[in-house]
């Protein structure tokens, strides 16, 4: 029987040590995918003149696509996983630059690529692989000789940083950014290094508001709620005060109709008025037991790469969709930020999926993969010194 202790083959020995909380609450996820679909992009297609089922085809066949991608990269090896991330960074940081000369533009940004049935957003795939190219540069510093990882991270995190500022895309800069610093922060950077590093962030922050018109639109219509526009924020509100604790009901939802990017960036304010706060709060509850469990599964580890890696990859995880719940409730400016799994979207689905197949095959027990250190990640902690 698959499962089994005796069940000895590839997918008996997957079953047993990966993480199966963390895999059924991704499923969970891409079911609410299916449903939030069905229920928000009709009335998106209808409107910009498409086949009335067109994003939902499209979706089903994205969603299918990224649930292959999350089992079968989660059996992989770790150091698999560490070269499927050196070279599809390689060739995601090409494809970035290309988007800026090639690349398609959209409200004033080039950050896709135009391929036959959808366009690939090349630093959504970017993101993971960072990630774990970074959680290895700075665990191989410690363990060879004048390697200087610390050094190419730091290169790499900057090659980065200019080509996001060009296209431009502050969102996802300042995702990937965030990552950075969190995997600094574990891998021991001194603590006044790292409030150097915050400071440098808000710098940065007050920086873009001054250098991109569109940073100081946002930003000044969530300050002053009579400058600009707020169409489709204030329809979003107005969504979850219509669906209320229960929610109309599915397909009952009216607000949906109203908002351009209902499919897609708000796909949240759907769900809470066709389902009401009670699903609302189930999807934040699913995000969050993914997040803590991953954090809580490596207290046990041993291994710094494993470490470092994972916490980057639940951190972009997370974070991308912290910003996209926050912004749709208004508690933060707008931010063009899919929520993971469930809005629309080729390049985020396959992105997000390729993360959380990461996740778990880093987590998974694999025996005969040597580790690092010994007594688990605390022990590394209290032994620890700060660089």
């Amino acid at each position: 029987m698959a499962g089994s202790r005796l069940d000895d083959s590839l997918f008996g020995r997957w079953w047993r040590n990966v993480d199966r909380t963390t895999l059924v609450c991704a499923f969970i996820l891409i079911g609410f995918g299916y449903i939030l679909m069905l229920a928000a992009s009709p009335a998106v297609a209808v409107r910009i003149g498409a086949s009335r089922n067109m994003f939902i085809f499209k979706q089903v066949m994205f969603l299918s696509i990224a649930g292959f991608i999350v089992v079968s990269v989660s059996m992989l090896s770790r150091k698999t996983v560490l070269r499927l991330s050196l070279v599809g960074g390689a060739l995601m940081l090409g494809a970035t630059a290309l988007t800026l000369v090639h690349g398609i533009e959209i409200k004033g940004a080039r950050r896709w690529i135009a391929l036959p049935l959808m366009s690939l957003q090349p630093s959504e795939f970017l993101k993971p692989c960072f990630a774990v190219v970074t959680g290895w540069l700075l665990t191989k510093r410690r363990v060879t000789r004048y390697f200087p990882g610390m050094l190419l991270a730091f290169a790499l995190f900057g090659v980065i940083l200019m080509l996001l500022k060009s296209q431009p895309d502050i969102g996802m800069l300042t995702v990937i950014t965030t990552v950075f610093m969190t995997q600094l922060f574990v891998d021991g950077l001194n603590l006044i290094l790292v409030g150097l590093g915050v400071a440098i962030m808000i710098g940065a922050g007050i920086a873009a508001f001054f250098l991109f018109p569109h940073v100081r639109s946002r930003v000044e219509r969530f300050m002053h709620p009579n400058v600009g526009d707020h169409y489709q924020i204030d329809t979003a509100l107005r969504a979850f005060g219509n669906g209320g604790l229960t929610g109309r009901g599915p397909g009952e939802g009216r607000v949906k109709d109203l908002l351009p990017d209902a499919h897609a960036d708000f796909v949240f304010a759907v769900a809470g008025e066709e389902y009401g706060l009670i699903v609302c709060m189930l999807i934040i509850c699913v995000f969050g037991v993914i997040v803590v469990r991953t954090l809580l599964r490596l207290i046990r580890e041993d291994d710094p790469f494993i470490v470092i890696s994972t916490t980057g990859l639940v951190t972009g995880f997370g974070l991308q969709a912290f910003v996209n719940m926050a912004s749709s409730l208004h508690l933060i400016p707008t931010k063009g930020m899919t929520l993971p799994f469930i809005s629309y979207g080729g390049s985020s689905a396959m992105s997000v999926a390729l993360a959380m197949g990461m996740v778990l095959a880093l987590t998974r027990h694999q025996p005969g993969e040597r580790s690092s250190g010994k007594g688990g990640f605390m022990t590394t902690l209290r032994q620890w010194r700060p660089v």
